[in-house]
């Protein structure tokens, strides 16, 4: 190993302490052991690495004192993020010099300087008409006016290694030095001329820069007003904008603290907005208690670092807009004190009461509030997400405006609103006297907010307050695959043509699988239908409502739970005995598929002689003409060889025997044409086992002696004849 020249061992699960024989690789240019669990002492024979351009140790557990030879060298060290102490180092003295030493959240140790380093440069005891309330920097770019009169400040210091850098009232902490580069300067301010989509004119410029860190970012807003504030963080991706050069590719994702709470993990800007530069808006809500503000970005090793000249591949921010949830105080005005004291004398006795009334209905309302949220099915939750007023949601709405209504489900009423900063969203509102809904509610915060995928609807936040419960989602434009298929009103239809039900199959399969194998949250949904479907401007499909979502466990392979979902969606063991796998959803996507294809209704389809389209679907793969079920508005614009594929994936999921079904990945791999459907359907033997299940399962659904009650429909769906069970 003496020959090496770069030695990346970068997130691998390593423990234990550093070998010290890797000090005696005397060729080493480039080591990088950041991101694992390294404990115990940086090894003496560091000191040996002379020619080392660059040495990584962040993210790990490393202790001792830090060695002489670091804090003397000339080259790049970071040592950041572990539990060093401090040799021969005042605690009040600020970070400075190449060697990266600065902020941690995963250290208790005075690891973190940058405190002292506000106490000793910036003192909050100040009279309180010096404190703000508001804080709007352009990150990485000059000052700038927008289309809201608002003025961002400057920001265009461009070192950025170990730095500190102190504004008037707000500060920001840079730390690491991108890998391969020895660019010392103007390297951690972004400057991007391309064209950014979806903004007005005025607002372009806090796009087209961006300040970026290797490794950790922090923004610190000082002397601010204690109370609530609107966190608005601004994205665009500039620098991995798919041209047609190589440097331009590239994966951006980190992560995003405030006041030292994770809101968004493993966050990827152009995934986020749709596209690299677009740009994106993420709202948060923000408690100051100190007079401080903490926003931090992190990056965790993960994504592309590999790229020449354009590597940065760190957090990237382009700027940051904080406004307060209440009513700023008027500054006091010294020539007309004299007048104001008049005003004061005269009117005591008015303001009295009308203090007095402010008061009490104040309270009854902060009463009201607290007895809305400490009901025991909301009580514990922890959003980790943005989070909305009332006040918002209503301007956004204009107060639930029939108007803007766009479906009624059984917990309530969907609208479309506006957010001031131009973003649509859907509203659903979730009724609040209804036990069903609060748990419905819970659920869905819990599971959709940690999910990321392009086939599953973005959750933007939530709100509950009074006796609210509102869901905050992105708005599609089409509204849901059932009313686009077969809505009552043939005008709200839309015609779907065979390459865009294609689409809309892989896309809802896509989704599954991520649900399934591919998300650190193993779920099953239980409720997949069409009207939990939902497309955008493009009719892309994306799965929505989690009401029903359930954890699976990757032990306990078969779950026995409370039944709850839709009629003739419902997979056969689990609607008769309760028995929850990924199966389940399955067979529901099966379904799906042929209503799909054959553009009718599952439930609504019955002829006298079949009871559910998946009936005529097996009489007519007895008979021999599967593709009877075709669509007919869709003439002969299809594809017979992708017809086929997919009705017959649909009957394979549709197995009556769930170890009989493909799982949701080799049902995508099917669809995509790299593994060929196995005809198991003409076995006589799986024949016999599905004409068993078959009549089980009708005389189940046909049994009139069974209770139902309403469950859930999705968040976009108008009610159908479709009757959802909860048993």
């Amino acid at each position: 190993m003496e020959s090496i020249k770069i030695l990346t061992l970068r997130k691998c699960l390593i423990h234990g302490t550093i070998p010290k024989y890797i000090g005696d690789m005397k060729k080493l240019k480039n080591l990088d052991l950041s991101f694992n669990s390294l404990t115990g002492e940086i090894p003496t024979s560091f000191g040996k690495l002379v020619k080392a351009d660059f040495i990584y140790l962040s993210g790990n557990m490393l202790t001792g004192n830090i060695p002489r030879w670091i804090l003397e060298r000339n080259k790049n060290v970071d040592i950041s993020y572990n539990n060093f102490t401090w040799e021969n180092s005042s605690p009040t003295e600020c970070p400075r010099g190449s060697v990266n030493l600065v902020e941690s959240y995963s250290s208790a140790t005075n690891n973190n300087r940058i405190q002292p380093c506000l106490k000793k440069n910036f003192s909050c005891a100040a009279p309180s008409g010096q404190h703000r309330y508001s804080l709007h920097i352009n990150c990485g770019g000059p000052e700038t006016m927008t289309s809201g009169n608002i003025e961002y400040e400057a920001d265009v210091e461009a070192r950025g290694a170990s730095m500190f850098y102190l504004n008037q009232h707000w500060a920001f902490s840079s730390t690491g030095n991108f890998m391969d580069n020895d660019m010392d300067s103007d390297i951690y301010t972004l400057k991007n001329h391309s064209a950014i989509s979806n903004i007005t004119l005025v607002d372009y410029k806090l796009y087209t820069t961006a300040r970026v860190s290797p490794l950790s970012l922090t923004y610190y807003g000082l002397c601010l007003l204690n109370g609530n504030y609107t966190v608005k963080l601004h994205f665009s991706e500039i620098v991995y904008t798919y041209d047609n050069t190589f440097s331009s590719l590239g994966k951006r994702v980190f992560d995003i603290y405030i006041q030292g709470k994770l809101v968004l993990k493993d966050f990827n800007i152009e995934e986020a907005a749709g596209g690299p530069s677009k740009p994106v808006i993420k709202n948060f809500i923000a408690v100051v208690e100190s007079n401080n503000l903490v926003i931090h970005f992190y990056w965790a090793g993960k994504g592309t670092t590999g790229i020449p000249d354009r590597g940065f591949y760190g957090p990237l921010i382009s700027a940051i807009t904080v406004d307060p949830n209440f009513e700023p105080p008027i500054p006091k005005n010294p020539d007309k004190k004299t007048h104001t004291t008049l005003v004061i004398g005269v009117s005591t006795p008015t303001l009295f009461l009308i203090l007095l009334t402010i008061g009490i209905l104040w309270r009854r309302r902060i009463l009201r509030r607290k007895n809305s949220m400490d009901r025991a099915d909301l009580r514990g939750i922890d959003l980790q997400m943005g989070s909305f007023t009332l006040r918002q949601i209503k301007a956004a709405t204009k107060n639930f405006d029939a108007a803007n209504k766009l479906g009624e489900g059984g917990f309530g009423s969907v609208y479309k609103g506006l957010l001031s900063d131009g973003t649509v969203i859907a509203v659903k509102q979730l009724s609040s006297k209804s036990k069903q809904g609060s748990r419905e509610f819970v659920n869905e915060v819990g599971m959709i907010s940690a999910l990321q995928h392009p086939n599953l609807v973005k959750l933007y936040g939530c709100c509950v307050e009074a006796n609210q419960l509102l869901l905050i989602y992105e708005y599609m434009e089409n509204n849901c695959l059932s009313r686009a298929l077969f809505g009552k009103d043939p005008s709200c239809r839309v015609k779907l043509d065979w390459a865009t039900r294609y689409k809309i199959c892989l896309g809802i399969a896509r989704g599954l699988a991520f649900l399934h194998e591919e998300s650190k949250l193993k779920i099953v949904h239980r409720d997949i239908k069409t009207s939990n479907v939902l497309l955008d401007k493009d009719l892309n499909a994306k799965i929505s409502d989690f009401g029903l979502a359930k954890l699976s466990d990757d032990v306990n392979t078969h779950i026995s739970t409370r039944i709850a979902g839709t009629i003739g969606y419902m997979a056969p063991e689990y609607a008769m005995r309760g028995c929850l796998t990924a199966k389940a959803d399955v067979y529901s996507f099966g379904v799906v598929t042929l209503e799909i294809v054959s553009g009718k209704s599952n439930t609504n389809y019955m002829p006298e002689e079949f009871v559910y389209l998946l009936d005529w679907a097996y009489v007519l793969q007895e008979r021999g003409n599967l593709l009877e079920m075709i669509d007919p508005n869709l003439g002969s614009e299809y594809s017979t060889e992708q017809a086929m594929m997919m009705l017959n994936v649909a009957l394979l999921c549709t197995k009556a025997a769930p170890t009989l079904r493909p799982s949701m990945s080799q049902v995508v791999s099917m669809l995509e044409g790299r593994t060929a459907v196995q005809d198991l359907l003409a076995d006589p033997g799986f024949s016999a086992i599905d004409s068993r299940m078959k009549a089980i399962r009708d005389h189940f659904w046909q049994d009139p002696n069974r209770s139902h009650s309403t469950s859930t429909t999705g968040p976009y769906s108008i009610s159908t004849s479709s009757t959802n069970v909860d048993i």
